[in-house]
């Protein structure tokens, strides 16, 4: 990321997304948690819209609960 715009447009692009719940991009730590509801949003869909804004997602997680 090169600014704090460009948190704010990945967190708009994933929250327009249908089962996104909540995004949270961190400029400072280079980093989004997103909480998404796994039947309405696969992880690779979401991966999808990170790099079609130009970024590269380098790990992924899936926390449980």
């Amino acid at each position: 990321m090169h600014c704090t715009s460009c948190s704010l447009m990945i967190d708009g692009e994933l929250e327009d997304t249908k089962g996104v719940i909540e995004a949270e991009t961190s400029y400072a730590k280079s980093q989004v948690i997103i909480n998404y509801d796994e039947k309405k949003v696969t992880a690779d869909k979401l991966r999808s819209i990170i790099e079609s804004l130009g970024y590269q997602v380098v790990s992924q997680s899936n926390p449980t609960n």
